[in-house]
């Protein structure tokens, strides 16, 4: 008799409902305060400065956190567009990965020197503009790591998984949703994670921006660090550092966590006893009961959706001919795009530029890339060794997971202070010494990249080696290095692009009013962008572009195609 009585208790809200939906509500207010800030005049940015007081960085860390979410979610959005469009069409993966290159050296003020016209002008006298190319510079900080690690998963799915989707005679859309994300979930999970600590990264450039006359500094923790910086106010700085490193430790426990102990579910293999344990977040989560029937639901919507037979197989498709006319197409009208803009540029750019200037800039950009090539190799006989270590014991992977996420996160800008004064103090030349400022936030996507690569290698594989007793060199030459070596090459064209981009911070160091610049593309573009100087600007951006487009397709295009011809499992 008591039985259904007991079935009915079973569906009522319980107390962790309780706290979930007034979390829930909390977040939904903070949204729509958020909201209202974004619809003020825009004067009412210079009529309330930003507080160094201590008790306003709550409020700040909240409008921060904010904007790297709206940007993650652009991310991800651009992310299964434009990767998936590159890894299912050759003609345009010859054409997005190369462009996605060089967009990802593009530094974050040569994008707001455009975006700020572009954006005020949507919403003329409004914070909202201010706002949106905020999210926008985040946004061009997050997005392109996360679009490299879903296209490679796509472009390296294992044999037999692909063959035994074909065997089900599963259409395009049910493998992508059924196979290929999933295999590609577990990295596109930790680059989310990497592309939250990049957005910090340039938290400052984005939030603190002066192009020529337009100069505003938006609420936010960046803003907090630039005027700490410009009053040197060293207390201020490590109020902002604590700030930070306790909303990183926040999302860490409450979404990435969580994320991660789900995303291990669709690794490809897994030896027994290899399940990590289910972390408090997610533990708490699941004994909920009104909160936990409507994510089941939900769940099973979205498996419906990923069931359905939206395109014919591949197999009985019709003849690859329109494919080849749609891409012939998009060949040609990207072509006319291409050679509009660079007429526009050219156009713009002559009537400030003269010959000396380009060549002042070539040069400056092989600087930049000397600093660039030895801080990869670097970074890269460092990390990856500690990467396999990580990855290979997942329990340090959840200790480690929250301590790299902080250390990717920590802005150049908050290492200002030390260098600028033992440079000064020690007479050392910074020419050399503020070059580690450009790898501080590129080289985790090494280490990110390779800790998934590692930690999905197939266990049968290591227990292979283990029984013929392969180890030393020889293990790492001819079955470690090889199983991650795909994920190392999409770790580091993120890193490389990461360094190019980190120039404009790491070369023109202030503390006060002392000012260390070095000679290089990233000081170029920097010093041009707050005179004011467009022209130099864009030429700055382009001779980048250049430089990485080069170095793209002499060096990591031939590394990605071997890594999909000759490293794939399967």
């Amino acid at each position: 008799m008591n039985f259904p009585a007991a079935a009915v208790a079973r569906r009522l809200p319980n107390l962790f409902d309780l706290v979930a939906g007034l979390c829930i509500f909390a977040a939904l207010i903070a949204l729509a305060g958020a909201a209202r800030g974004a619809l003020a005049p825009l004067g009412a940015l210079d009529a309330t400065p930003i507080s160094l007081d201590p008790w306003a960085l709550p409020g700040y860390a909240g409008r921060t956190t904010l904007r790297m979410f709206a940007a993650l979610f652009c991310s991800l959005v651009f992310t299964f567009v434009v990767a998936t469009w590159a890894a299912k069409s050759r003609h345009a993966g010859l054409v997005l990965l190369p462009v996605l290159d060089v967009l990802q050296a593009v530094p974050i003020l040569g994008f707001l020197s455009f975006t700020v016209v572009f954006f005020t002008g949507l919403f003329p006298g409004q914070v909202l503009g201010a706002e949106l190319a905020a999210i926008f510079a985040i946004f061009t900080s997050q997005a392109w790591n996360m679009t490299f690690s879903l296209h490679q998963s796509l472009t390296t799915v294992p044999a037999d998984l692909a063959e035994a989707a074909r065997s089900y005679r599963l259409t395009a859309w049910q493998r992508f949703w059924r196979l290929e994300v999933p295999f590609a979930t577990p990295g596109l999970v930790w680059n989310m994670m990497m592309s939250m600590s990049g957005g910090w990264f340039f938290v400052v450039a984005s939030e603190a921006v002066t192009v020529g006359s337009e100069s505003w500094k938006l609420p936010g923790v960046g803003s907090y660090v630039a005027t700490a910086l410009e009053q040197r106010d060293i207390g201020a700085v490590l109020w902002a550092i604590g700030a930070m490193l306790a909303v990183i430790v926040a999302y860490d426990q409450l979404l990435f966590r969580p994320l991660v102990a789900w995303s291990a579910k669709f690794r490809f293999e897994q030896t027994a006893g290899d399940q990590p344990e289910d972390p408090w977040m997610l533990r708490l989560l699941r004994r909920t009961r009104l909160l936990r029937r409507g994510t089941d639901a939900l769940g099973r919507g979205l498996g419906a959706v990923g069931r359905l037979r939206l395109a014919a197989d591949r197999a009985s498709a019709s003849s690859g001919r329109p494919s080849r006319i749609r891409d012939a197409l998009f060949g040609i009208l990207l072509a006319i795009a291409i050679g509009a803009a660079l007429w526009q540029v050219a156009t713009f750019a002559a009537a400030s530029l003269t010959l000396a200037d380009i060549g002042e800039a070539m040069l400056l950009g092989c600087y930049t890339l000397a600093r660039v090539v030895v801080l990869m190799a670097l970074a890269t006989l460092v990390w990856v060794p500690v990467g396999v270590w990580i990855g290979l014991r997942p329990r340090w992977a959840r200790r480690f997971l929250p301590i790299a996420q902080f250390l990717a996160a920590f802005p150049a800008n908050l290492f200002f202070p030390v260098f600028v004064v033992l440079i000064v103090r020690t007479g050392a030349n910074p020419e050399i010494w503020l070059s580690p400022l450009m790898i501080l936030g590129a080289q985790w996507y090494i280490l990110f990249n390779v800790i998934v690569g590692a930690s999905a290698f197939p266990g049968n594989l290591r227990e292979a080696a283990r029984s013929f007793r392969v180890g030393g060199w020889l293990w790492w030459r001819r079955i470690m290095l090889p199983g991650v070596f795909p994920y190392y090459v999409t770790g580091a064209i993120a890193a490389a692009g990461g360094a190019w981009n980190a120039a404009i911070v790491a070369e023109v160091a202030a503390w006060g009013d002392q000012r260390l610049v070095a000679h290089g593309l990233g000081a170029y573009i920097a010093v041009a962008s707050e005179e004011g100087r467009t022209a130099h600007v864009l030429l700055g951006v382009a001779v980048m572009c250049a430089f990485v487009a080069v170095l793209n397709r002499l060096l990591w295009t031939p590394l990605q195609d071997y890594a999909s011809r000759r490293l794939t499992l399967g």
